[in-house]
């Protein structure tokens, strides 16, 4: 959900509205505080503000460019926008296209992925998601950690049977993703549900009030630092698909873009479509 014009609105009141939505986040937009800039975003899930989420943000720029372009369209029924939004781990850059009411934006990652120390060992981690040890792991993969503005444990497990099978176990999550871990969890496999496409995902984030999120943009922006660390990718420009939200019936699929150069990571670019389905008006008392 966003909601427009939003500078009214106290802390206490963003966080209200969101548990009222209760969906995995609602964006509250604002004047930016750089006047060259498109507007300032503040985003919560139903229990916390995140100072970063990629679904958000592709959303938010596709309903913002509508607006600007006032429905206009170019001889070919595509109209382009580029935007900055500011949030709290920076300004980004979003560039949106729009063709027959549909929204694509691909914006550039606010930071590079970084590690943040270890996991939990995978018996700890296997029982946390209600797997057996031998389930977690797939060629040279394994449990790593790794933020581009929001922090993942990120979990490899070996195919789609064993993804479908997940089922965070309460009682173990602290041992395995608390005490200094990450408790966002993004678990994947190699193999995939559709053709052409590259990671199978799932996220839970149980801390954020997020039994399970569709679509984590902020989590894939930290997973190309995975994919460099066990790939190898090489020098150039590469693009991966990943799928999330099949085992709840809400499919999406994220593009991940990334810039290698000098053996590392040089720059990140996440994309994805967006409608708008509803509109409505809010009133705060």
């Amino acid at each position: 959900a966003v909601v427009l014009d939003a500078a009214g609105l106290d802390d206490a009141a963003m966080q209200a509205v969101a548990r009222e939505f209760n969906l995995s986040e609602t964006v509250f937009v604002l004047p930016a505080t750089n006047p060259v800039h498109s507007a300032r975003l503040r985003i919560f899930t139903p229990a916390a503000e995140l100072p970063f989420a990629g679904h958000p943000t592709v959303g938010t720029a596709v309903l913002l460019a509508h607006q600007r372009l006032g429905g206009g369209t170019s001889e070919d029924g595509e109209t382009d926008a580029v935007l900055v939004l500011e949030e709290t781990v920076g300004a980004i850059r979003c560039g949106v296209k729009i063709k027959n009411g549909v929204g694509h934006a691909v914006f550039d990652a606010p930071l590079l992925p970084t590690v943040i120390g270890e996991p939990a060992d995978s018996d700890v981690i296997a029982a946390a998601l209600g797997l057996m040890p031998a389930e977690i792991g797939f060629e040279n993969h394994r449990a790593s950690a790794f933020t581009a503005g929001m922090p993942f444990t990120f979990v490899p497990v070996r195919d789609l049977a064993v993804i479908g099978r997940v089922a965070p176990v309460t009682s173990g999550w602290d041992a395995a993703f608390g005490l200094g871990q990450e408790p966002n969890v993004y678990v994947y496999t190699r193999e995939c549900v559709g053709a052409g496409r590259s990671f199978h995902a799932r996220m839970f984030a149980p801390n954020l009030g997020l039994s399970e999120d569709p679509a984590t943009g902020a989590a894939v922006a930290a997973f190309a630092g995975v994919i460099s660390r066990f790939d190898g990718i090489t020098a150039g420009s590469h693009r991966f698909v990943v799928e999330q939200g099949f085992e709840i019936g809400r499919p999406s699929l994220i593009g991940l873009e990334v810039d290698v150069a000098e053996g590392r990571i040089a720059a990140t670019r996440i994309g994805g479509d967006a409608v708008i389905v509803a509109e409505g008006t809010l009133s705060v008392d």
